[in-house]
């Protein structure tokens, strides 16, 4: 098959960023207003996905709390990642470089709740260490929602409904979602929990679209709603996205938990993870390959339902069952489907480009991307060469060339600079 040849590309996004990362944090929690004592105990939830620079916001939140002379611990506000275990969310944090002896404070993970009120006419579920607490601190990335779209999405609120419901409150929120909706669902239970729960503070983290840290801000509970749906419009505004639409194939090098919840961030390919909500289709891509599954995710390779085609080297590394049981808490089975899989990247690439209609392969509308994390730098094909004369944010690096494979089929990795 004669495939097109590609043109690496550099996209422009808005990039405000944090020179100071701990002294973002310290400052942000010093004009908090915050009511603590000393002598309190704070139990601060961390979540599981990949946030740039969690380790060492955390740790920076610990030591603010620990020089006020409160007596900090950690624990994993994840909902059911990890397996849905105990042991399993603390190895998520040690991942992320959350341990005892970098946090320098005790990490207590359980999977067991206890109620703290009703929403919904649902019981609200709170972590058993976290209720045992004097106050809770909630850090987190304030984001667009891979699942559905609203003026609150994934942050904070959301970390107070599944990540402090632990895997009792996610399948419990998520069958609930299917008739209220997300976002009633997400503001329903956390304002329940700001009113029932300690919640002493929170951290809402936004970042720019070259997943850096592009502001910090920390809000006491009776501010916590009003600064999150504020970062939640920046958070939009910053985002990074694919330069054009529409889209022959697109090629994923590689999908994660630690790229994003979903897999393959929906906000960028324009898919939605689950059935129960309408989600804009922005970008329009005909088909997408995955080609390989970061090592971070342990091999829950939930969102695997988004690819159309995908490699021998990416379904070996599944692990079905944490990916199932992520894929179902979220009651959304299709995200744990495995699309029809190839020996080599060539033979998925090619395939995918034999079902794109009459345009000729060498002719498609293809673009290749590392991850939906990383769209600073990619590589489009030749048939969009035409529109980036017109377009001053995309600047090209190189002469079109052939897509690389070594002898055995598979795509060099893109290289960035």
């Amino acid at each position: 098959m004669a495939l097109p040849r590609m043109l690496k590309i550099r996209q422009t996004f808005p990039r405000p960023r944090v020179a100071d990362i701990p002294g973002a944090v310290a400052a942000a929690l010093a004009g908090a207003e915050l009511t603590l004592k000393r002598g309190d105990t704070v139990a601060v939830g961390a979540g599981s996905r990949g946030i740039a620079n969690i380790d060492v916001i955390v740790g920076r939140t610990v030591r603010w709390l620990k020089e006020f002379g409160a007596r900090p611990f950690v624990f994993p506000a994840m909902g059911s990642h990890g397996g849905g275990t105990a042991e399993g969310q603390l190895s998520v944090l040690e991942h992320y470089g959350i341990t005892e002896a970098t946090m320098g404070c005790p990490i207590r993970a359980t999977m067991d709740v206890v109620q703290v009120g009703e929403a919904l006419g649902l019981p609200v579920w709170l972590d058993r260490h976290a209720a045992e607490a004097d106050w809770i601190g909630l850090v987190n990335r304030v984001k667009p929602h891979t699942d559905f779209k609203g003026s609150i999405e994934s942050g904070l609120f959301k970390m107070m409904t599944i990540g402090l419901g632990k895997y009792k409150g996610a399948i419990q929120y998520h069958r609930a979602n299917i008739h209220h909706g997300y976002e009633t669902v997400i503001t329903a239970v956390g304002r329940e929990m700001l009113k029932k729960a300690r919640i002493g503070f929170g951290v809402g983290i936004v970042e720019n679209g070259y997943d850096e840290t592009a502001r910090l801000e920390a809000f006491n509970a009776a501010n916590l709603e009003a600064g999150e749906r504020r970062l939640l419009k920046d958070a939009r505004e910053w985002m990074a996205r694919l330069p054009f639409s529409p889209i022959d194939v697109l090629i994923v090098e590689e999908m994660g938990k630690n790229v994003s919840g979903a897999g393959m961030d929906t906000n960028v390919i324009g898919r939605p993870s689950n059935p129960h909500e309408p989600f804009p289709a922005d970008p329009k891509i005909l088909w997408i390959v995955a080609l390989d599954l970061t090592e971070e995710s342990y091999g829950n390779a939930v969102g695997i339902g988004n690819a159309d085609f995908t490699t021998r080297r990416l379904v070996d590394k599944i692990d079905m069952k944490p990916t199932l049981i992520n894929a179902i808490t979220a009651c959304a089975p299709n995200g744990a489907k495995v699309p029809p899989t190839y020996d080599t990247d060539r033979e998925a690439i090619e395939t995918a480009l034999s079902c794109i209609g009459l345009t000729p392969p060498s002719s498609a509308r293809v673009v290749r991307i590392k991850n939906t994390l990383a769209l600073g730098e990619l590589e489009v094909s030749e048939a969009f060469q035409a529109e980036l004369a017109k377009r001053p944010e995309l600047k090209q690096l190189a002469d079109p060339a052939p897509l690389p494979f070594d002898a055995a089929g598979r795509l060099i990795p893109l290289a960035h600079d």
